[in-house]
């Protein structure tokens, strides 16, 4: 009999263990809106990386799609794509958006922006970010960036629908940046 009990416990031990690592390191997110077609789509669910983040593991990158609570008093978390680092210039003219005075090419938006944005800097601590629907997305082109210490994680499966089922497609822009001077 303690055999069996020893072993009930230890059952509960690690369900509890695997339970509290999965909570601290993983959520699920359900896409509000069509700020980010045509990459995802309302109602659509993804299972977010909150340990992509984790100081030591490493940092957003351009080009990563984030979940962070969003701006001026929202309760809704948002979902974006991250185009401008701490540090970096971004501007957006004749549809092409310039990061750091490079064009960006985005296979991955739904339209070019048919909007103009002066040259803003990003500060410290915060990202610049743009849903890949430009012309209908509240995003960072409208006055605000994020901060670091509000971004949960990194979108990383899409898990709803069934025929969306996968790891979300990376597009690295860091690369473009970088090779411009070459």
């Amino acid at each position: 009999m303690k055999t069996f009990l020893r072993e009930i416990l230890i059952t509960i031990i690690l369900a509890l263990v695997i339970f509290f690592v999965a909570r601290g390191t993983i959520q699920t997110y359900e896409v509000f809106m069509t700020s980010m077609e045509p990459s995802f789509h309302e109602g659509q669910r993804v299972v977010v990386n909150k340990a992509a983040y984790w100081g030591w593991v490493g940092e957003p990158e351009r080009g990563d799609v984030i979940i962070f609570k969003a701006p001026k008093g929202s309760d809704e978390d948002f979902i974006k794509r991250v185009i401008g680092l701490p540090g970096d210039t971004v501007e957006v003219r004749s549809g092409i958006v310039y990061v750091n005075d490079v064009a960006l090419d985005e296979p991955y938006i739904m339209n070019p922006p048919n909007y103009a944005m002066e040259e803003k800097k990003v500060p410290e601590a915060k990202y610049f970010v743009l849903g890949d629907n430009r012309n209908h997305s509240n995003d960072s082109h409208n006055n605000w960036f994020v901060d670091r210490a509000d971004i949960h994680g990194k979108a990383w499966l899409s898990t709803w629908p069934p025929d969306l089922w996968g790891v979300v497609p990376e597009y690295p822009l860091d690369n473009q940046i970088a090779n411009a001077g070459n």
